[in-house]
């Protein structure tokens, strides 16, 4: 099959970190546990008395978030989330911590984005899961808010997260339903994708479905073609978190991708934008997702940490987008990986050759597959996106 690439429209500059700023993002892939400012985290450590942080300065707080995540140790990548969830146990750091993520949103040019969070990690103070749900909702519309006065208007919606490892995941489903016309966009599930299969929570995917809700389901990342498989045939997935995976599926002349990329790394290849790729096939998961225009939530930066993708221009994001695959760009967890979206648009321009056309192009393809009704996105992409992106020099 032939490859083709989106136009290019603009010059071949790269564009500058400003104009990456500026540029209308939609997020669909942000973790609220994993994007927590580091003065916040110290602020309430100390108001609620947890003498437990690494540092209490914030960048040296910071910088232990990104190195504990960079180590190649996953006990060390999992208590990082230990000392952002101990300060999300109140009311306060709940809505304080949701109204700061809606405003740093805003002020990076994202102009809609999904939050998720797993509301049975925040009951340890006592609070309900009612109260969880409520407090998030509230804290995001104060983010608005606030981020409207600031001249950034921003719209936020939750993903209610269900935990794989756990056991609740039809009651965190039937909190979803019950919250959908009150600030929730829909469900997720997360944690390790080996030994836990969506397909245990069968339960929860099918009362979603009778439902007619939204689910996205992580999937793809640490595991192969068959947690993708289950999770749109067997649970029936809107979306795919991550999804990265998918490249096992494909071959390039007639050698799978990974073992192609891994002789072209070797023979000097760092990017995948401009390199004659061949013959390329798809398998038949492969082409579904594609043909079925299934969304794939990625995340570079994030992708790296957890060695799903060796660097920026080696990450499979760029034949993905190549080959028309509904591909969105994400951050993942902002925290972790000292990262925003204007730096994850802006690693991609300068190691893998993209340019405003492209980020235009996955900015529509999120908003796209946004869990919001038709009508709410066509207007975005009419009114936010495509005008935004015509301001910085690209025809509508």
């Amino acid at each position: 099959m032939s490859v083709s690439t989106p136009p290019t429209i603009l010059t071949t500059d790269p564009p500058t970190e400003e104009v990456l700023r500026r540029a209308p993002k939609v997020l669909l892939h942000d973790h609220l546990d994993g994007g927590v400012r580091p003065q916040t985290i110290i602020e309430l450590a100390e108001r609620i008395g947890y003498a437990g942080l690494p540092a209490t300065e914030a960048s040296a707080l910071g910088r232990w978030f990104r190195d504990s995540a960079d180590s190649g140790s996953l006990p060390r990548y999992l208590e990082t989330f230990d000392q952002t969830l101990v300060v999300m146990q109140t009311q306060e750091g709940l809505f304080r911590i949701a109204s700061e993520c809606v405003q740093d949103l805003a002020a990076d040019g994202v102009v809609y984005a999904e939050s998720r969070y797993a509301p049975e990690q925040h009951l340890t103070a006592g609070l309900t899961l009612e109260e969880v749900v409520e407090t998030v909702n509230a804290g995001f519309r104060d983010g608005e808010r606030l981020a409207a006065e600031a001249g950034r208007p921003i719209r936020v919606g939750a993903l209610l997260t269900a935990m794989r490892h756990a056991a609740n995941s039809r009651e965190i489903a039937e909190l979803a339903v019950r919250y959908r016309d009150r600030g929730v966009a829909g469900f997720d599930i997360a944690g390790a994708e080996a030994g836990y299969p969506p397909t245990r929570h069968l339960a929860a995917f099918e009362y979603l479905r009778r439902e007619s809700a939204h689910f996205t389901i992580h999937a793809g990342e640490a595991f192969g073609l068959k947690s993708i498989w289950e999770a749109i045939q067997w649970c029936g997935a809107d979306r795919l978190g991550h999804g990265v995976r998918i490249v096992d599926d494909i071959t390039v002349e007639g050698v799978p991708f990974p073992e192609w990329l891994a002789a072209a790394t070797a023979r000097g290849l760092t990017s995948l934008e401009d390199v004659d790729l061949g013959d390329v096939y798809l398998g038949l998961l492969a082409a579904y997702v594609r043909d079925t225009r299934i969304p794939l939530e990625m995340c570079p930066s994030s992708n790296i940490q957890t060695a799903a993708a060796s660097s920026v221009g080696l990450h499979p994001i760029s034949l993905l987008k190549r080959l028309r695959f509904r591909v969105t760009l994400n951050t993942d967890n902002r925290l972790m990986s000292g990262t925003t979206m204007t730096r994850e648009a802006s690693l991609l321009t300068a190691e893998a050759g993209w340019d405003l056309t492209d980020l235009r192009w996955v900015s529509i393809n999120a908003m796209k597959s946004a869990f919001l009704p038709f009508d709410v996105r066509l207007d975005l992409i009419d009114t936010v996106i495509k005008p935004g992106y015509a301001a910085l020099g690209l025809g509508r």
